[in-house]
């Protein structure tokens, strides 16, 4: 895996905790020579992961909506940073250079963004690995919607497979790399009627 598109929120949160993630998966990916792609902002989780990555030798590769946000919020100090015409050719663009997909804490940008992509994977557009990073269990009321939505019959439990929680960016990047999709995960034939 050589490329990871990192979903993150452009606010850092009010835990310490969350940036201390955000940096430190920076900080691996690097050593690990993985090269981050994501939403080219300087502020935020996505700042620090990004700085993290280029502080430790890495390549980052931002992508940006031109007009869509205010200059000063785009990171000057890229390996390569993109400008797109919208955010629907933003995500395109990031999906296609990416080998994975991380999802730090973040909101409504970020939810829809890892919603997206794993979507896309039940569908089998693509078989990369959707990692999400659960600092202080901050997804956990997600990995719980998802087994009421399995329960209530609106999803195979095979999907489930499809998203890796973990609370170690070590343990993450480790599970990514081993990952193998599920085969049965976009068999809509098999969904409880």
């Amino acid at each position: 895996m050589n490329k990871i598109c990192v979903f993150a929120g452009s606010n850092a949160g009010v835990s310490p905790e969350y940036g201390q993630a955000a940096t430190q998966l920076g900080q691996l990916m690097a050593a690990k020579g993985m090269e981050l792609v994501y939403g080219g902002s300087r502020i935020g989780l996505m700042g620090l992961v990004a700085d993290a990555v280029l502080a430790n030798g890495g390549r980052v590769t931002g992508v940006m909506p031109r007009g869509l946000f205010i200059g000063e919020m785009a990171h000057k100090g890229l390996t390569e940073f993109i400008e797109v015409g919208n955010m629907h050719e933003r995500k395109a663009l990031m999906s296609e250079l990416s080998d994975g997909y991380i999802a730090l804490p973040g909101g409504l940008g970020t939810f829809e963004e890892l919603f997206e992509v794993a979507s896309w994977a039940q569908l089998g557009i693509h078989k990369k690995p959707v990692g999400i990073l659960n600092v202080k269990g901050f997804y956990q009321p997600i990995a719980e919607m998802l087994k009421q939505t399995v329960s209530a019959g609106f999803m195979r439990d095979t999907n489930l497979e499809l998203m890796l929680f973990e609370e170690s960016p070590s343990v993450l990047l480790d599970r990514m790399a081993a990952y193998t999709a599920p085969e049965q995960a976009n068999k809509w034939a098999e969904l409880p009627k």
